[in-house]
């Protein structure tokens, strides 16, 4: 099964509230979402790293959640709906965000400048990270207040906001720590020993 099947797979069978077809026709055909890098050099700067942050993502929640201590010391009661809206989606900010350009390079094993191919950003909807994911997710589908705020604190400490605030956020709603730890996990461990093979 492709990175695709998988995301699709899992989308139709967790994800049915209203609007979810909709929102799964904008990531097929009018958008990048299956195509594009999920940074320009940091985790997944390749084509389909996107999707695959976002399905590592889902795989870290879901282990998170299941583990004895979280479940002892948290209430977190999130269906599965719930994780998969959050996990999946909480990377949709970066769709029709970043183009191909070229830059010189030299090639070590030649010695000759190239033209090589790399990331860049072209937002075209500047509104925030995690606040943009929101804002576009709920365009097509209703978001809980606990999915709205996971989705826009995922990024945790990593963000630039105030330090206060984003503990708040994280002490208020136990799924936005969850979904940040899934998220750190994903990029700082499975994608940099993926990036490294």
């Amino acid at each position: 099964m492709t990175d695709k099947e998988e995301f699709i797979s899992i989308f139709k069978e967790k994800i049915t509230r209203e609007g979810a077809d909709k929102l799964l026709d904008f990531l097929e055909n009018k958008s990048d979402f299956f195509t594009a890098p999920a940074s320009t050099r940091y985790h997944s700067a390749f084509e389909g790293g996107l999707l695959r942050h976002s399905l590592n993502v889902y795989k870290c929640l879901v282990d998170y959640l299941e583990r004895p201590r979280v479940k002892d010391v948290y209430d977190i009661h999130a269906s599965e709906e719930t994780i998969a809206v959050v996990a999946l989606l909480h990377d949709i900010c970066k769709v029709n965000t970043y183009t191909i350009s070229y830059r010189n390079s030299k090639n070590d094993k030649t010695g000759q400048w190239e033209k090589v191919p790399f990331y860049s950003v072209d937002d075209k909807l500047p509104y925030g990270h995690g606040e943009k994911s929101v804002y576009m997710i709920s365009g097509y589908i209703r978001l809980s207040r606990e999915e709205a705020m996971a989705i826009r604190w995922h990024m945790a400490f990593s963000g630039i906001e105030d330090k206060n605030s984003i503990g708040k956020a994280l002490e208020m709603f136990p799924l936005a720590f969850a979904l940040a730890t899934a998220d750190m996990e994903a990029s700082y461990f499975l994608e940099k020993i993926d990036d490294q093979k």
